[in-house]
């Protein structure tokens, strides 16, 4: 990956935050107490040198915003995906089983991040975030993109209908649970959708489900979330 690019993956591990949220929790919607995922966020960015982090409302769709460091504070409304040309920006997408995208064209001078969700994945968030990025300058043959953990297809099982639609929407997606009945792979699907359009792609294989200093939500609800954060360095 490219130096020019800073990209995170975060877990649960050093910050303030108390049970069941223990410790680096990011997310304000999840019943933690707000100073203490205030004091978590301020440690991210003061760890990596940033002034400002950009942060998302979230709600499962294939939204992707355009911002900048004239962007209002708080999260952006109902968006599901932020791509930035500004240096020093950083971009965050929280997550607890769903994966996180982080993209750059470090050629460019572009960086992007996504949630992709079952719905949001199906809907197309990740094409979206490639379209949106490529409409301010970037250039699918630099793009460097790195999906982050999840939860794997072994511990993501759903009914046969609903794989069979996801995977109609995202070829490569379905699979097989560890005890044999229909899963999905959304990281092996995203994969092989970014790669067709000419992105190079690597893959954190880690499972949320399985890694206990990652947040899961279905490996124990209420939890906290970790991000997914990408900046472009000066």
């Amino acid at each position: 990956m490219d130096p020019r690019v800073g990209r995170v993956f975060t877990d649960r591990e050093g910050g303030a935050s108390a049970p069941p949220f223990a410790a680096f929790n990011l997310g304000t919607h999840v019943g933690d107490d707000p100073a203490a995922v205030a004091a978590n966020r301020a440690a991210l960015a003061s760890a990596h040198g940033l002034d400002r982090i950009v942060w998302m409302d979230q709600v499962h769709s294939a939204t992707v915003a355009v911002v900048d460091a004239t962007a209002a504070s708080g999260p952006v409304p109902a968006t599901d995906g932020l791509v930035t040309t500004a240096v020093g920006l950083g971009l965050a997408v929280l997550v607890a089983d769903c994966v996180p995208v982080v993209a750059a064209d470090p050629v460019a001078g572009v960086v992007g991040v996504a949630h992709a969700g079952r719905n949001g994945a199906a809907a197309g968030i990740a094409v979206r975030l490639v379209e949106t990025m490529a409409s301010v300058g970037a250039s699918a043959a630099d793009l460097e993109v790195l999906i982050g953990p999840s939860v794997c297809g072994r511990c993501y099982e759903v009914p046969p209908d609903m794989q069979a639609a996801v995977a109609d929407l995202l070829p490569g997606s379905a699979c097989d649970t560890r005890w044999g009945t229909t899963g999905l792979d959304l990281a092996a699907g995203l994969h092989r959708q970014l790669a067709g359009l000419g992105a190079t792609v690597a893959v954190d294989g880690r499972c949320t489900v399985e890694t206990p200093t990652l947040f899961s939500h279905r490996r124990g609800a209420p939890t906290g979330r970790q991000a997914g954060l990408v900046w472009l360095r000066s």
